[in-house]
């Protein structure tokens, strides 16, 4: 007993771990995903502030070279106290030379391509030097990268774990290192300086470790799962003893329904049919004898209508009160051709079936067969299993609907099969479909089929469904044939 108390609970804690562990990884990715964000956007920040410095230097050399300030020293200490990151500024007069020969190269470089030049990088000291062609003189910056960096608006915490440096060929400065932190997810950016005088990459990465998850949502998250399976699984587990005790009153009642609840329903689901056509003839006719003149013959015709499906909505009535009656009465039983019982249901629903879009197929086969019945029952079971085949058919498309009808003799019985190509029964509600008060069908009462079998289980026959071939269903009705069963 504890094993299978064990065995019930198993589904469910895979189902809990299942959840569990998604709804923790999605945090777990939530997380990454946003300090991924964070990294980038830091980043970039980074990269902008140090590409406006970049920009900023061209623009001094730019403005030098347009004013030419002269031999006087001090707009160059001016702009060196105004900018700290400036350590000194060069100016070359028309007939001078550079101090070293790389910057006249770059000179000439500048000159070439009308904008200032990187000349000289020593990034391991964390220097630089750009220049800027001009006439009648030249001009030269030699920067300091650490006091270059804007450390006010910087982004990045310089004892963080994020490592940052420019690059720029084999050299590198390292703007700060980083915790060094080890881990399994690394995140990493680098972009060119948008400023081509100083082709610096700027490379910032982070390495973040398992600490960084959000353990303590991720285990809210599966406490959270664990009790709602919990609560779950015992819900399951009331609604499961609940339909044990359900289908057992269901096995108790199944022999004989409430007998006025069976009544009611039944009453209102089988005269539908016969009042319908009362209403109709009756309208006929009042409409016939207010013609000017009145068409008395045709109303006349209309009213025996009439006085024919009252005559019917009695014969309903009178068979089920005889159901509800106590055991050992017995319906009247007597031969009717079976045949004849099947067009008229098809005469009944012929505004249906065009209404469906729907041609039946009737195979009456060779002879006419007489079964033992009740006129009105046999006819009922009829009308009920061609009015479900409709409504099975109208779930398919039109121009595929297929409803086809055959009878067919079997030693001392004989059998009419219904069969439609709608989506047919399933596997699951086979078993339940003459259950009475079963239904798949929106305001369905569930008592067609219910009833269709207790009167021919009441005429010594039976009723049974089964798969269509290759969709649909087949209901197959089985009467004894009566004696002289050609009629």
């Amino acid at each position: 007993m504890v094993a299978r108390q064990w065995q019930r609970w198993v589904p469910w804690a895979l189902v809990g771990l299942i959840v569990g562990a998604a709804g923790a990884a999605w945090l777990a990715r939530s997380e990454l995903t946003a300090q991924r964000e964070a990294f980038d956007t830091d980043a970039r920040i980074a990269h902008r502030l140090l590409s406006q410095r970049a920009v900023e230097h061209d623009a001094i050399l730019a403005t030098l070279a347009l004013l030419q300030p002269g031999d006087d020293a001090r707009p160059a200490q001016r702009l060196v106290a105004l900018y700290p990151q400036l350590l000194r500024v060069e100016r070359r007069e028309r007939d001078a030379a550079w101090p070293q020969a790389a910057w006249a190269a770059a000179e000439a470089e500048s000159r070439r391509l009308q904008r200032a030049v990187l000349a000289q990088a020593t990034l391991d000291q964390g220097r630089f030097v750009i220049v800027r062609a001009a006439e009648p003189a030249g001009y030269a910056l030699e920067i300091d990268i650490e006091r270059m960096l804007p450390w006010a608006d910087w982004p990045l915490a310089r004892n963080g774990a994020v490592r940052a440096e420019l690059r720029h060929l084999n050299q590198r400065w390292m703007l700060h290192e980083g915790s060094g932190t080890a881990g399994p997810w690394h995140f990493e950016f680098s972009k060119h300086l948008a400023a081509d005088s100083q082709p610096f990459d700027l490379h910032v990465s982070r390495t973040l470790g398992w600490a960084v998850l959000p353990w303590a949502r991720m285990a809210g998250w599966l406490a959270a799962v664990g009790a709602v399976l919990v609560l779950l699984a015992v819900v399951q587990r009331q609604r499961s003893e609940r339909r044990r005790a359900e289908e057992l009153l269901r096995l108790g009642q199944v022999a004989r329904l409430n007998t006025l609840g069976e009544l009611a329903a039944g009453l209102a689901h089988e005269l539908n049919q016969p009042l319908t056509a009362l209403l109709a003839s009756t309208q006929a006719a009042t409409r016939l004898i207010a013609d000017d003149p009145p068409d008395l013959a045709t109303a006349r015709e209309a009213m025996s209508h009439a006085a024919v499906q009252a005559k019917r909505a009695a014969d309903v009535v009178q068979r089920l009160r005889r159901a509800v009656e106590p055991p050992g009465g017995s319906a009247a039983l007597q031969p009717v051709r079976l045949d004849d019982a099947v067009r008229n249901a098809l005469y009944l629903l012929e505004p249906e079936c065009r209404r469906h879009g729907v041609v039946p197929s009737f195979d009456a086969g060779p002879e006419a067969l007489a079964v033992m019945a009740d006129p009105v029952g046999l006819e009922q079971v009829v009308h009920n299993l061609l009015s479900n085949a409709l409504q099975a058919l109208a779930q398919v498309p039109p121009g595929e609907r297929s409803l086809a009808l055959a009878i067919t003799r079997q030693g001392a019985q004989g059998v009419l099969s219904v069969g439609d190509n709608g989506p047919g029964i399933t596997a699951e509600n086979l078993p339940r479909v003459f259950e009475p008060f079963f239904t798949t069908r929106d305001g369905g009462l569930g008592l067609g089929l219910s009833l269709s079998q207790t009167l021919a289980e009441g005429f010594g026959g039976r009723l049974t469904a089964h798969h269509g071939v290759p969709r649909g269903a087949e209901l197959l009705l089985t009467l004894p044939l009566a004696e002289g069963a050609q009629a």
